[in-house]
């Protein structure tokens, strides 16, 4: 992948607040657990445990996701982001130039502003980005509660903001889980977190209203989803354009292609499983196998079409990548 040198990049939604643990909202309140996590034990957990929270919500119109807790804090909101305190990782981040340069972190705010110029495009109206992209070291606070690396990289509703420890990818995903290492395989991830945003807008994250596990489950269409949406902006990411109208990326690679679906299948179920217990149980899956993430990236990539990627209308089938 390589960034277009004359792009100019757009930093006010990418922020992050290093190993203070946040320093935002919620103070001593309850935790909450996390949903829409990519992987990892924390991750993979927090999404089934949050259904029972969202019925809740809904059943009696308490936010429970609101992040308040016993202690007399104030519940955490988005406007509340602005106080959380910015290392200034990415104030060198400019151009795509730097991006190139500096791909894990201007390429990370590149990335950030090609997934929200796609789906501006995409959605129209219906659009709104995400409130934030806080990368974080060690723990974090957020409106679900508190997180740290364990939980792996993860979306929050409560406040429409992606989070991720930026050790994930070397102490997790490839040290403890054997997974690829590569520019693209984060660009996959937050690609995967953002599409969580999407189902959220478009509706569909409320649709998980129970606590079915396994692999055509509720919670596993949604996560299926996500990779889907993950491929469908990796189809026209290189039509994407920063405010000026420059193009932001100026290719992908069948290399990049190939990290993602590498990452996908080291994140799947069966795969975390094997590699934690030795043994594969389906039907405590909650975020599909790697040979479903994979075929449902691919149908998002290689179909390039939103109504593709509707995993609560598929058939059975369909989710396990048989229809």
């Amino acid at each position: 992948m390589r960034f277009n040198p004359k792009a100019r990049l757009d930093r006010s939604r990418v922020r992050d607040v290093g190993g203070s643990g946040g320093g935002m909202g919620g103070g001593s309140g309850m935790r909450l657990p996390i949903p829409g996590g990519i992987g990892g034990k924390g991750g993979i957990g927090g999404l089934i445990l949050i259904i029972v929270l969202v019925i809740i919500t809904q059943c009696t119109g308490v936010d429970l996701l609101g992040g308040g807790g016993t202690s007399g804090s104030a519940a955490y909101s988005p406007a509340r982001l602005g106080d959380a305190k910015d290392s200034g990782r990415y104030d060198h981040c400019e151009t795509g130039e730097d991006a190139n340069e500096d791909p894990q972190n201007c390429g990370r705010v590149a990335i950030e502003n090609s997934l929200t110029n796609y789906w501006d495009t995409e959605l129209g109206s219906d659009f709104r980005p995400e409130e934030a992209l806080i990368t974080f070291t060690g723990s974090v606070s957020t409106a679900c509660g508190g997180a740290d690396s364990s939980v792996g990289p993860f979306y929050c509703p409560a406040d429409e903001t992606i989070y991720y420890d930026t050790t994930f990818f070397d102490q997790v995903l490839e040290q403890q889980l054997g997974g690829p290492d590569g520019g693209f395989v984060e660009y996959y991830v937050l690609a995967h977190e953002y599409g969580h945003h999407i189902s959220n807008l478009l509706g569909f994250m409320g649709k998980v209203r129970t606590q079915e596990t396994g692999p055509t489950s509720p919670g596993v269409r949604l996560e299926l989803q996500a990779d889907c949406y993950a491929g469908l902006w990796a189809h026209h990411a290189t039509e994407t354009e920063d405010e000026a109208g420059e193009v932001l990326l100026l290719d992908l690679s069948q290399e990049d292609i190939d990290l993602a679906l590498e990452a996908a299948s080291t994140v799947g179920d069966d795969y975390i499983q094997r590699k934690t217990q030795g043994q594969v149980t389906e039907e405590s899956w909650t975020h599909g196998s790697s040979a479903q993430r994979k075929h449902w990236f691919m149908v998002g990539y290689e179909e390039g079409s939103l109504d593709e990627c509707d995993t609560f209308a598929a058939s059975e089938d369909e989710v396990l990548g048989e229809g």
